[in-house]
C-alpha cells in the first residue's frame, strides 16, 4: 500500500458517493482486512519468485474487486457506470484541448487534427481489448501494451511534418527546463 492515507479517503468517498448501507459498509471493511491480511501473509513469504508474487497479488486483487463489485446493487453499479463515463468526457475534453494547442503552437491542420482523434479513438480500442485479455498473462499484456505504444508513437509522428515534429521537440526541451507549479 503505497498511500494509505489517501485509500482511506477513497473508501471514504466511495461509501458516501454510492449511498452505502451500514450493511454493505462493515462487508467492504471485512473485505478489506482480509484482503490486507493475505496482503502481508503474501508479502512475508520468501519462498516464491517475484513473478509468482505479482502473479497471486493480481490474483488476490482480482478477487478482491469481484467481491467489492457483490456488494452493490444495480443502482450503485450504474453510479459507477455513470461516473466512469464522466471521467471519459473530461478525458476526451482535455485531449480536445491538447489538440487545440498542438493547432496554435505547432500549425496543425484540421485534418492533422482529425486524423489524431481517430488514431485515440482506436488505439483506445485496441488497448481495451488487450487489458480485457484473460489469455494472457500478465507479463504478456504488459509486454504486448509496451509495442503497442512504441507503435502508437511511430503512427503519431507520421501525421506531422518533419519542421512540426522539430517544433513539438522544441517545446518538450523548454517544458522540461521550466520549474513546475504544484
Amino acid at each position: 500500500m503505497k498511500h494509505p492515507g489517501k485509500m482511506k479517503h477513497q473508501h471514504g468517498m466511495m461509501a458516501r458517493d454510492l449511498n452505502l448501507s451500514e450493511d454493505q459498509k462493515k462487508q467492504a471493511k471485512t473485505y478489506r482486512e482480509d484482503f490486507r491480511k493475505k496482503m502481508q501473509e503474501l508479502n512475508k513469504n520468501e519462498n516464491i519468485t517475484v513473478k509468482e508474487m505479482r502473479d497471486r497479488k493480481e490474483a488476490l486483487q482480482k478477487e478482491q474487486r469481484n467481491k467489492m463489485q457483490s456488494l452493490l446493487t444495480a443502482e450503485q453499479k450504474n453510479k459507477i457506470a455513470l461516473q466512469k463515463a464522466q471521467r471519459k468526457v473530461k478525458s476526451d475534453e482535455r485531449f480536445t484541448q491538447h489538440l487545440n494547442k498542438m493547432k496554435t503552437k505547432i500549425g496543425l491542420t484540421d485534418a492533422q487534427v482529425s486524423q489524431m482523434k481517430q488514431l485515440r479513438e482506436a488505439n483506445q480500442v485496441k488497448m481495451k481489448a488487450l487489458r480485457e485479455n484473460q489469455s494472457l498473462s500478465r507479463v504478456q499484456r504488459q509486454e504486448q501494451m509496451m509495442a503497442m505504444k512504441e507503435t502508437m508513437k511511430e503512427q503519431r509522428k507520421k501525421i506531422f511534418t518533419p519542421d512540426q515534429l522539430k517544433k513539438m521537440e522544441e517545446m518538450k526541451k523548454d517544458h522540461m527546463r521550466k520549474p513546475q507549479a504544484r
